[in-house]
């Protein structure tokens, strides 16, 4: 397929990459820094443009990969008649591009995506059209860039939207916060990375609920007694630790 590409962030970057290493062409990449329109164009033997008034009107897919709240308005600049038209958040409806095209749908890359990435992690896509031929057509564009590829509507890419965020946004939190104290204690952060890697990998192996370990699944009061009060002179990180033991505890005893 012919495809313009619309941004030139981490998402746009890695899946601009993408395309053009299935054997698709990128022909254009905009942006509205034209810099950065070039400096990824020229990654992906493209043309980098600033401008919507340039965007090649013969290609076969427009990818809007630009931040959530920049869609609306970007959509709004744009008149594509039937041309197909995309976007790639998980959390913003398909619809906002009816104004843009006849033609319209969402292709949501299930994973977290950075520029500086050497070695591109699997990446499930969740796709929908607004007809069954367009979703049709885009899940198999999207079979050309992966393997694990569904169809989902909004409301089911809004809820695994939220399940991505609590499993990456919120386990990284943590390891923010963990990483500060250990740093405050001149503890070796690195030591856990083959821990967090152990239990991360865990998870290709079965349920979650089933690899539960710690303190709190055992029921060891005493232990967690004496981590809260290594905790106590850091509030937020005391009561944290209290509602994530206490939550593991409700969670078992449904068992």
């Amino acid at each position: 397929m012919n495809v313009v590409l619309l941004g030139s962030g981490n998402t746009a970057t890695v899946l601009a990459k993408m395309i053009h290493a299935a054997g698709h062409t990128v022909l254009q990449v905009w942006s509205r820094d034209q810099l950065h329109a070039e400096e990824l164009a020229t990654q992906v033997h493209a043309t980098g443009i600033s401008s919507i008034t340039d965007l090649n009107k013969e290609a076969d897919l427009y990818i809007i990969a630009v931040t959530d709240k920049a869609i609306p308005e970007l959509a709004a600049k744009l008149r594509l008649e039937r041309k197909l038209i995309v976007h790639t958040a998980g959390s913003v409806s398909r619809d906002v591009l009816q104004t843009s095209s006849a033609n319209y749908g969402v292709i949501y890359p299930l994973q977290s995506l950075r520029k500086s990435m050497t070695i591109l992690p699997p990446v499930p896509f969740l796709v929908d059209g607004n007809t069954d031929d367009i979703a049709a057509l885009l899940h198999d564009f999207a079979l050309s860039l992966s393997d694990k590829v569904q169809l989902a509507n909004d409301e089911t890419r809004l809820q695994m939207h939220l399940a991505a965020v609590m499993v990456s946004n919120f386990t990284n939190h943590l390891y923010a916060l963990t990483e500060d104290y250990c740093r405050d204690r001149s503890l070796d952060f690195a030591l856990l990375h083959p821990l967090i890697i152990e239990v991360a990998c865990r998870l290709t192996q079965g349920n979650a609920v089933d690899m539960q370990t710690g303190p709190a699944r055992r029921g060891d009061e005493e232990t967690i007694k004496k981590h809260l009060l290594l905790l106590e002179i850091d509030e937020h990180l005391h009561d944290l630790y209290k509602e994530l033991s206490e939550s593991i505890r409700k969670l078992y005893r449904k068992k």
